[in-house]
């Protein structure tokens, strides 16, 4: 009766084979691509939300590519360098193909390093400091850079024509780079520029905010820094209300998670936001992004999911292709990469040979009520600047 039972199951297999292989639907090779990223620590706010925009990247490409199929392996690198590189070099021996996510230039650095010992792309949308691409990382790509932060800012204080600015920045690489990068060019723009350096572990803000409001009296603040340091600062301001128009900072500020948990800091608080919230998509990829993700996850996406989406869909795209020429394990994933050119939810991208994006401008958004708005810049603002304003 066994050997009866298997054989029919054998043959019922080969049937339902053979059918596949008709219908062209035959199973592909699953396709593991590893997800190193902070879901516990001082990012965790973060990291969950460019989380949120890799899953959907893995449902719609399973769900569109017909041929192939990504498999997500995520480990927490709970926000700090250390376990940023042992979850890259667990990955590896779990056999991945390629590593996606990753946020804090300080952790990702690193972890694109041992991505590299493993021979492994390493993509991300989480690090700004240009020493991540002028190192001679082969296999790190980003889809974001400090230039297009720096120009947004710059453009959303020229069109406020302020003539003054004291910058709060932390001491990690990427803030002070920034930090540097905008003290110069408003410097050349004819502002009064001034700048306090604070250590990240820094939890009182006080005394920074009250030198300030007390000797420096500029018209904004520019806030370079982590959601941890925004809420600090905003803190501090509340209490001493400085004298200025503006309270600007650059990412993981302008989005709705921010508004959710600290209603009484961020209104009219400006930060870079590809996308106004509640967000508007025209295009076929945005609707098919939009949908996938409120039926996922039962609420608006937000820029960080934006940024997790398109970083995860052009490696998933870059892993098909390679699989398709049977490159996988010579080198074709970052091959691939390298040849990307194509528009995105953030535009065109295209990777250059230090793996940066070539094309990446931000927008800069302003908490209104409960909605972010795009208010710079103009051809892409969905309304106007509340100016001057601040939360208290």
């Amino acid at each position: 009766m066994t050997s009866r039972y298997q054989d029919i199951k054998r043959l019922a297999m080969l049937a339902w084979a053979a059918s596949a292989l008709v219908a062209g639907t035959a199973v592909a090779e699953e396709l593991k691509v590893g997800v190193e990223i902070p879901l516990t620590g001082s990012l965790a706010r973060v990291g969950s939300g460019m989380q949120e925009g890799i899953n959907v990247a893995a449902e719609v490409f399973n769900k569109t590519n017909g041929k192939h199929k990504v498999k997500l392996v995520t480990i927490d690198d709970e926000s700090a360098p250390a376990k940023a590189i042992a979850a890259v070099e667990k990955l590896a021996g779990d056999g991945v193909l390629a590593v996606t996510g990753g946020y804090g230039s300080n952790n990702i650095a690193p972890a694109a390093d041992a991505a590299s010992k493993a021979g492994l792309v390493y993509v991300t949308s989480g690090g700004v400091d240009d020493n991540l691409v002028s190192s001679g990382r082969k296999n790190f790509f980003r889809i974001n850079n400090v230039a297009g932060y720096q120009k947004a800012m710059v453009g959303l204080l020229e069109d406020m024509n302020a003539r003054s600015v004291a910058i709060v920045y932390s001491t990690k690489e990427a803030t002070a780079a920034l930090a540097k990068d905008l003290e110069k060019a408003w410097g050349a723009k004819g502002l009064k520029v001034t700048t306090h350096a604070f250590d990240p572990a820094i939890s009182d803000f006080k005394p920074i905010i009250n030198k300030i409001k007390l000797q420096d009296k500029p018209e904004v603040i520019a806030m370079i820094g982590y959601e941890n340091d925004y809420v600090g600062i905003l803190r501090a301001a509340r209490v001493l209300k400085p004298a200025v128009k503006a309270m600007v900072g650059v990412w993981s500020l302008a989005t709705p998670k921010m508004a959710a948990d600290f209603p009484d800091l961020v209104p009219n608080v400006y930060g870079t936001a590809l996308l106004p919230y509640p967000a508007q998509f025209t295009t076929a990829d945005g609707k098919l992004f939009e949908e996938t993700y409120r039926r996922l996850y039962n609420k608006d996406p937000d820029y960080l999911g934006q940024f997790g989406y398109v970083q995860s869909m052009l490696l998933f795209e870059a892993i098909a292709r390679a699989a398709d020429k049977g490159t996988l394990k010579k080198g074709g994933v970052a091959e691939e990469m390298r040849k990307t050119d194509r528009d995105t939810l953030i535009g065109r991208v295209q990777f250059g040979s230090n793996g940066d994006n070539l094309n990446f401008t931000h927008h800069m958004g302003q908490h209104q009520g409960n909605k972010v708005t795009i208010v710079w810049p103009k051809d892409a603002a969905t309304g106007k600047m509340n100016y001057p304003a601040v939360p208290w």
